[in-house]
């Protein structure tokens, strides 16, 4: 996979790309981990992009599942 002409062999997926400014991950678990933290700041870094956020769909209110990650 090749983005912004840098080659990507480990098989990143990103859930959602908003305006090549922002990443989303989405994700239905009990609780964001420093495990899912982790993984949107390896994109952040490699995407050389300042900022991410993590959506958890598995709460009752979405606005206490969201996180916001900068880079």
């Amino acid at each position: 996979m090749e983005y912004a002409g840098l080659q990507l062999d480990c098989g990143f997926r990103l859930d959602l790309l908003v305006a090549e400014k922002l990443i989303v991950e989405l994700k239905s678990v009990a609780a964001v981990t420093p495990v899912h933290r982790a993984q949107l700041l390896t994109y952040l870094k490699l995407s050389r992009m300042p900022l991410g956020l993590i959506f958890n769909f598995n709460v009752v209110h979405l606005r206490d599942g969201l996180s916001r990650v900068a880079n």
